[in-house]
């Protein structure tokens, strides 16, 4: 996966049963965070600064939406616990998550951002190791770059 591909449509579940259908999304841009864990500690950072700062990328037309291969009961209690309020998606068989590159040796989700354009291409993709992560303002700087 790299940057200019065009992104194959997928439907997987947030932590509210609600399908979520990527293609129909791209009414903006689509930025997919895989994590590793819910509820661990740089992970809840993570999704926690993001969700607090969730209109600073809607300004400039990012839709932002976590992912990772735990289940929606097990996203559902961490978005509840850590007032989380973005769609975090399951992908359980992670199908999904092989197919851009976001799992890692040990069947876990590598800590990556993947926007997606509304062309349904890839615009940014970014790794970082498991112990970090861009927090929203990083990511806005990358984004200008």
């Amino acid at each position: 996966m790299k940057i200019g591909d065009c992104v194959e449509n997928f439907v997987l579940k947030d932590q509210f049963d609600n399908e979520f259908d990527l293609y129909k999304n791209l009414d903006s841009d689509v930025l997919l965070v895989f994590y590793p864990k819910d509820n661990s500690l740089v992970c809840t950072r993570q999704l926690k600064d993001y969700s607090t700062n969730k209109t600073k990328l809607e300004d400039i037309g990012i839709k932002i939406v976590g992912i990772n291969i735990e289940s929606s009961q097990s996203h559902h209690f961490f978005c509840t616990n850590n007032s989380i309020e973005l769609p975090i998606l399951s992908d359980t068989n992670g199908k999904i998550s092989k197919y851009f590159e976001a799992v890692n040796f040990l069947g876990l989700n590598k800590r990556k951002l993947v926007l997606i354009g509304k062309d349904r291409k890839v615009k940014f993709i970014k790794a970082t190791i498991s112990v970090n992560y861009l927090d929203t303002d990083e990511i806005l700087e990358e984004l200008k770059t």
